[in-house]
C-alpha cells in the first residue's frame, strides 16, 4: 500500500493546478480573435481570404506540430516540453499585437505551435501520473478550457471598445499563459528524466499509425474537430442567414462555447461507471447529428439546437480525449496517439470551414453544410463505437 505524504498531496496539488490553468491558454487564445476579425480586417485593409487564414493558420499549426510532440517530450522532458509551449504561446501573442501585419500572421502561427504541444502533452501527463483519474482529469481540463475560451470571448470586445483597442484586448489574453508559467514553474525542479515516457518512444511512434483501434480513436477526434470548427466558424452567418439579428447570433455563439464546457463536469462521472464507452460515444455523437438538422429544418428553435450540438460536441471531445489515455498501453503511447489524433483532426477541421463556406457560396444556402455535417457525426458515431470498446492498443 502506497503511504501519500502531506508533502506529496501538495506537489500533486500544485501539478494539477498547473494543468489546469494551461488548459485555460488552449482555446482562449485562438478562439478569442474571433469576435474581433472585422476590426483587424478593417485596420489593416484585409481581403476576407486573408481574414481566413487567421482562423486557419493555427488549426494548420496544429496538424504540423502535433506528430512532433512527442519526440520533443522524449528529449527534453515532458515538464519542459509544456513550458516551452506556454512560452511560445506568449510570444505569439505579444507578436500578433504588434502594428506590422506580417507579424499578425506569424504570431499567430506561434500560438498555434505553443498550443498545439499543450494539446498533445497534456494527455501524456495524465497517463503518467494520474493513470487512475484518466477521465475525471480529462474532463477537469476540458472544462476550464471551454470556460476560459467564453470567457475570452466575453471580454475582448468590451475591452477593445474601452479604449485598448483590438491589438490591447489581444494583448490582455497573455494573462492566462503569465499566470499558467508562474504555476507550472516548480515543476522544473522535479527531476524527470527525457525518456519519462519510455525509451521505446520511436517504436510507439511508427506502430502507432498501423493500429486500427488508434485509426478509430483518430477519426472519432478528428471529424468531431471538423464538426465543431465548421459550425463554430459559420454560425454567426447561418443564423443571420435564417433571419436572426448580428447581437442575436454573436449571443448564441458564445453560448455555443458555453455549452461544450458543460460537459466537463458531467461525462467524467458518467464514464466512471461504464466498464466500456461504446454507448455513450454513439448517443453524444448523435447529438451532434440532431443539432445540425434541427438547425437546417428548424431554425427558429436555434437556442436549443446550439445547446444540443454544444453538448455533444463537448462531450465527443472529452471522450475522444479521455480514449487517448484509456486505449495507450504507456504514458508514450499516449503522446504519440495524441499526436496522430490531434493532427489527423486538425488537418481535417483547416479543411472543413472553407470547403463548407464554398458549398453555401455555389448553392447560395447552408442546407447541404449543415446534411454533411449530419452524415459526418453519424459517421464518428460508427467509430465511436469501435474506439469505446475496453481494450488498449497493442505495446509492439
Amino acid at each position: 500500500m502506497i503511504k501519500v505524504t502531506p508533502s506529496l498531496a501538495r506537489q500533486n496539488i500544485v501539478l494539477i493546478l498547473g494543468m489546469l490553468l494551461i488548459a485555460t491558454t488552449l482555446r482562449v487564445t485562438f478562439t478569442g480573435a474571433a469576435p474581433l476579425l472585422d476590426a483587424i480586417r478593417s485596420d489593416y485593409g484585409l481581403s476576407t481570404a486573408q481574414t481566413g487564414l487567421l482562423t486557419t493558420l493555427p488549426l494548420l499549426a496544429f496538424a504540423l506540430v502535433s506528430p512532433l510532440a512527442a519526440g520533443i517530450a522524449r528529449r527534453i522532458g515532458i515538464e519542459r516540453s509544456l513550458l516551452l509551449a506556454l512560452l511560445l504561446i506568449c510570444a505569439g501573442i505579444a507578436l500578433r499585437s504588434l502594428p506590422v501585419p506580417a507579424l499578425l500572421f506569424t504570431g499567430t502561427a506561434v500560438i498555434g505551435c505553443g498550443i498545439a504541444l499543450g494539446n498533445v502533452l497534456l494527455p501524456g501527463l495524465i497517463k503518467r501520473d494520474f493513470a487512475g483519474q484518466v477521465a475525471k482529469l480529462t474532463g477537469a481540463y476540458s472544462l476550464t478550457m471551454g470556460a476560459a475560451a467564453a470567457l475570452g470571448s466575453a471580454l475582448v470586445v468590451p475591452l477593445a471598445l474601452s479604449g485598448f483597442g483590438w491589438r490591447g484586448a489581444l494583448l490582455a489574453l497573455m494573462a492566462f499563459p503569465l499566470l499558467a508559467l508562474l504555476f507550472w514553474l516548480p515543476q522544473m525542479r522535479k527531476q524527470h528524466m527525457p525518456a519519462t515516457l519510455t525509451a521505446s518512444g520511436g517504436l510507439h511512434n511508427r506502430g502507432i499509425w498501423r493500429s486500427s483501434l488508434a485509426w478509430q480513436v483518430t477519426l472519432f477526434l478528428g471529424l468531431n474537430s471538423l464538426i465543431y470548427y465548421v459550425i463554430i466558424g459559420w454560425l454567426p452567418a447561418i443564423l443571420q442567414s435564417y433571419g436572426y439579428s448580428e447581437a442575436q447570433a454573436g449571443s448564441l455563439h458564445g453560448l455555443l462555447q458555453l455549452a461544450t464546457a458543460a460537459p466537463g463536469i458531467l461525462i467524467p462521472l458518467i464514464l466512471h461507471r461504464l466498464r466500456d464507452q461504446r454507448y455513450i460515444a454513439v448517443l453524444v455523437a448523435l447529438m451532434c447529428a440532431v443539432g445540425t438538422v434541427g438547425l437546417w429544418l428548424l431554425p427558429s428553435q436555434a437556442i436549443l439546437w446550439t445547446l444540443i450540438f454544444g453538448f455533444g460536441s463537448g462531450a465527443t471531445m472529452i471522450l475522444g480525449l479521455t480514449f487517448i489515455g484509456l486505449r495507450a498501453s504507456s504514458a508514450h503511447q499516449a503522446a504519440a496517439l495524441s499526436g496522430m489524433a490531434q493532427s489527423v483532426g486538425y488537418l481535417l477541421a483547416a479543411c472543413g470551414p472553407p470547403l463548407m463556406g464554398s458549398l453555401h457560396d455555389t448553392l447560395g444556402d447552408w442546407h447541404l453544410p449543415l446534411l454533411l455535417c449530419a452524415l459526418l457525426s453519424a459517421l464518428m458515431a460508427a467509430f465511436g463505437a469501435y474506439a469505446g470498446r475496453d481494450q488498449e492498443i497493442s505495446a509492439r
